[in-house]
């Protein structure tokens, strides 16, 4: 089984920057793609940036291009989100998501696809003031 953990989340005022963090735990000797979601009230998930086991495909939601970052730290199992120049148009539950990574000869998944990931956390609330 595996378990995301969001954290970090909280209020800012517009202009800000905040780092949100993911970590995973149970089976954490599998390779993951990893990604963030997030839902205001009364609307539908939208994709924000998404990471591939690798390392090697990164993909972010053109509301987000140019100003959040996704990394991770494999040694401590902890997918994070650079959030800069926010907007209160980025008011949020921010959703960590995770995906078992496999490697083939068919295409790779579009990682921005909400139904790829299996694993979801409960979420951290973002809120930016104006």
């Amino acid at each position: 089984q595996v378990q995301l953990a969001e954290s970090g989340g909280g209020l800012v005022q517009a202009g800000d920057s905040l780092r949100i963090s993911c970590t995973l735990s149970g089976r954490t000797n599998r390779a993951y793609h990893m990604a963030w979601f997030r839902q205001a009230p009364g609307k539908e998930h939208e994709f924000v940036a998404a990471l591939s086991w690798g390392g090697d495909r990164i993909a972010y939601g053109d509301s987000v291009q140019g100003r959040f970052t996704i990394s991770r730290d494999h040694s401590a199992n902890t997918l994070y989100l650079q959030m800069n120049n926010l907007r209160p148009e980025d008011t949020a539950t921010y959703f960590c998501a995770a995906t078992v990574a496999i490697y083939s000869n068919e295409p790779p998944p579009d990682l921005s696809t909400r139904n790829l990931y299996e694993f979801w956390g409960r979420g951290t609330q973002v809120t930016v003031s104006s």
